[in-house]
Parts: C-alpha cells; structure tokens; sequence
C-alpha cells in the first residue's frame, strides 16, 4: 500500500463517524468474510425529506482491518440524505470515497462495507454483492454483532474453558 492511502486510512479512523451500534435503526445489515475473519453490520436509520424516503443515519461496527473501519466511516457519511435508490446505485469504489483508489488486496473492505449496506437496505440482493468467502448476512433481529462470534450454531461444537486449576488441588 502506498504511503498516501495509509496516510488517509490512518485519518479516517483516528476519527471514525457513526461508530457504534444504532438504538431504534430501522434496518440492519450484516455481512462477515471467513477468509479474513472480518465482520460488518450497518444500522439505518430513515427520514422523510419532502415526501422522500431518505437515509438519516448510519452508523456501523466492525470486526475488521484499518481499511474495512475506514471505508465504513466514510461510507456512513456518503450515504447520508440519499434514497435507497440511490445509496444501492453506489459502487464499491464509490463507497471508498475520499481514500481513492484501493489495491487489490484492500477491495475486499469496501466490497464487505458495499455488502452490508445491500444486506441492510435491500436484503434479496445482498447475496449477490457479499465478497468471495464472505458468509450470508445475519438476521436483522441480532442485537449486536459479538453475537454473531458468541451465539453457539445448531450442530456446531461448543468450546467451555474451564478455569486453571487452584494451587493444591
């Protein structure tokens, strides 16, 4: 990566917009990458603006590299006062904003950023746009994302740690 997009990265998260989870959000989107362990949920939040629907809000969370949390800040920001219409109408590199053009192995943060807001605001064709490895979106009833790390799947096998044992035992 060049020194310039690693300078613009580092300042969009020394201060991101719209972090955090959105309390009363009227749509939520999740996507995760199980190639890169990388995880987004997107929360909107709607307005109406003379008679059109319109995004107030975003906000976001992130499991993820520098990259993925910066894309995210901008993106919150870009989609803001749009319609779904138009915020869907955004390409990924559309979504990168003001960090320009990102090499090929960092497209894969915008791509999991454009995952999450098609997840959100048009979930028949979130799959679509969800990168290669990605997992499907999660429901957008999940409370928060660590419970996609912490809620144990149908089937799947459960890890309890047990605590060390004490001196003299």
């Amino acid at each position: 990566m060049n020194e310039d997009l690693e300078k613009r990265i580092r300042a969009a998260i020394s201060n991101p917009q719209n972090l955090g989870e959105m309390a009363g959000a009227d749509s939520i989107g999740t996507v995760g990458n199980s190639e890169c362990g990388e995880m987004l949920r997107l929360w909107v939040k709607f307005k109406d603006d003379n008679g059109r629907r319109v995004i107030d809000r975003a906000t976001f969370q992130s499991f993820g590299c520098e990259t993925a949390i910066a894309v995210a800040s901008l993106a919150t920001e870009l989609i803001r006062g749009k319609t779904v219409q138009e915020a869907l109408a955004l390409k990924t590199e559309d979504l990168a904003g003001q960090l320009g053009p990102l090499p090929p192995m960092k497209i894969h943060c915008a791509q999991l950023v454009e995952g999450a807001l098609r997840s959100a605001l048009d979930p028949a064709s979130a799959v679509a746009a969800i990168p290669p490895g990605a997992v499907a979106p999660a429901p957008a009833s999940a409370p928060t994302l660590l419970d996609s790390f912490t809620k144990p799947r149908e089937g799947a096998v459960k890890i309890v740690f047990r605590p060390p044992p004490s001196p003299g035992s």
